[in-house]
């Protein structure tokens, strides 16, 4: 039997409290970059929907490059995504964050695509072995 086994094959370990911090951290910065994206968005209606969604891609890419993983995109797109959805409920006193105009769908809906495809295009993590050459 050889000593490296297919990747799938070896047993899963918990990831490490560095990792975990982290994710958690990635988590926060993801909802605090959602909330101050809900902020800026309908106060300079194009330039500000842009920068919205410039900052949210820049998290969830850089996310995943710190961690080497697609988790930490992840995380930061799930933070983002907890705090755009929680401002979007009304309050009982009636006041609202986001009102219905194409400026806010186009934040909600445009977001969720940034964080889907930063967090896809993220590159994925690697097995610990060396480059691979193909063959000639």
């Amino acid at each position: 039997m050889s000593d490296r086994s297919p990747i799938l094959a070896q047993p899963m370990r918990p990831p490490s409290a560095g990792r975990v911090a982290a994710l958690v951290g990635f988590f926060l910065l993801g909802a605090v970059v959602g909330a101050a994206g809900a902020l800026v968005q309908p106060g300079w209606f194009p330039g500000g929907l842009l920068l919205a969604l410039a900052g949210e891609a820049g998290l969830v890419l850089g996310a995943a490059r710190v961690t080497r993983g697609r988790a930490g995109g992840v995380a930061a797109a799930a933070g983002w995504m907890l705090a755009v959805v929680l401002l979007t409920a009304s309050r009982p006193e009636g006041d609202f964050l986001f009102a219905a105009g194409a400026g806010s769908y186009l934040f909600l809906l445009g977001g969720i695509g940034v964080a889907v495809i930063c967090a896809t295009l993220a590159p994925g993590r690697q097995p610990d072995g060396g480059p691979v050459r193909l063959a000639k």
